[in-house]
């Protein structure tokens, strides 16, 4: 790569520190199963002074979800489950779903499989206050909210059930939208491995990659190196610390009840770029197999047909497709990017971002921890200026 180029990288992430928009940063590129760029910006908490460190510890959010996918390939290739299955045979909350259509709330024509949790054409939504049953969701994450705050915690499996008692948006399968679906995915691999769904992970995927700082909660002796995460508004003055219990989630410092597959991890940059190089190496990294290389393959391919491709309209991400939990660029013209076809990954809500391009053995991981992020024009910015630095 050229390293000229590879310098404005740098020059944009401190261009943003400066004008506010971002506390700090870290950055990391490999080429080749090889680092070939590695930089931390700023601060990771700007109100104690403390730098963005490698071995800072982010709030993942929804890249919490290309882990889930694979933690669900797994109990697949052990033949544990089939992607066809319908969400009922696990949680009773999801027998005789609703659905909500204009003319009310009708029985669904067909069960949620897991596939349709991996592909989010479950119908099932986020809370949203502009249709009816995104208001029914935030009842329920009120609800669980209060539980929490009050000192009683709702467990995963228990949120979930609640959860499926909401009408779905459509008929499963008939569309795209984006929700919960994930942690629908956790709770069934709890109830199928017979584990806590963090303990499955570790025993499956962290603990065999090393992924020694990825788990649901930062505990006390790792608790300096956890960033602080930031809402950004011009009214109250630029950046100020967030503090809320996002989506049912709780502060991170201790072990919680609701292990959300959808937004529930905390990792760094260093544990990320494992889980990441393993899929772009077919499901190994480093000599430690994860998945087969044809559930690798399955795993990273455009799931969604022409009816339900539509639907994935987020202007941030036009010229991709969408299937088990991950975006993959489908059309470069659409995209206006420079990448290559088949390049795959996601983002977070507080702003982290990876993707996987097989073609050119590329991965890029950027992280930084301000709400309401996911994959913005900067981030974009980013993108093309590495594709760019290839020779």
């Amino acid at each position: 790569m050229i390293s000229n180029k590879l310098d404005l990288l740098g020059e944009k992430i401190e261009n943003e520190i400066n004008k506010g928009n971002i506390a700090g940063a870290c950055l990391c590129l490999l080429k080749n199963n090889k680092e070939v760029y590695r930089n931390e910006f700023g601060y990771a908490d700007k109100e104690l002074k403390a730098p963005m460190k490698r071995d800072t510890i982010f709030r993942m959010f929804s890249m919490s979800k290309p882990i889930t996918a694979v933690a669900t390939m797994i109990l697949f290739e052990r033949g544990e489950i089939d992607l066809l299955y319908p969400v009922s045979k696990y949680l009773d909350g999801f027998k005789n779903s609703k659905v909500i259509t204009l003319d009310g709330v009708t029985r669904a024509k067909k069960e949620i499989t897991i596939k349709d949790l991996l592909n989010m054409t479950s119908g099932i939504t986020y809370p949203d206050e502009n249709s009816e049953v995104g208001i029914q969701m935030a009842r329920v994450y009120e609800d669980i909210k209060k539980k929490l705050e009050s000192g009683h915690p709702t467990p995963t499996i228990d949120y979930c059930n609640q959860i499926g008692q909401v009408p779905l948006a459509f008929q499963p399968g008939e569309a795209w939208l984006y929700g919960a679906s994930a942690d629908i995915l956790g709770a069934i691999i709890e109830i199928v491995s017979k584990k806590k769904f963090s303990q499955f992970l570790k025993d499956e995927i962290f603990i065999p990659l090393g992924m020694v700082d990825t788990d649901f909660y930062v505990p006390t002796g790792k608790q300096d190196r956890f960033a602080q995460v930031y809402d950004y508004s011009d009214i109250v003055g630029g950046l100020n610390p967030f503090i809320d219990n996002h989506i049912g989630l709780n502060n991170y410092l201790t072990a919680p009840a609701f292990e959300s597959g959808g937004a529930g991890l905390v990792s760094t940059i260093d544990d990320y770029s494992k889980f990441a190089l393993m899929l772009l190496n077919g499901g190994v990294c480093e000599g430690t197999r994860i998945l087969g290389r044809k559930t690798v393959d399955y795993l990273t391919q455009n799931e969604l047909d022409e009816k339900q491709q539509p639907s994935f309209n987020w202007d941030s991400l036009k010229g991709y497709g969408y299937g088990n939990l991950m975006r993959k660029l489908k059309n470069k013209s659409e995209s206006a990017s420079n990448g290559s076809i088949g390049e795959f990954g996601w983002d977070g809500w507080t702003g982290n971002y990876f993707f996987v391009d097989p073609e050119e053995k590329l991965i890029m991981l950027y992280m930084i921890q301000r709400i309401g992020m996911g994959t913005s024009d900067f981030t974009r910015k980013l993108r093309a200026i590495v594709y760019s630095a290839l020779e």
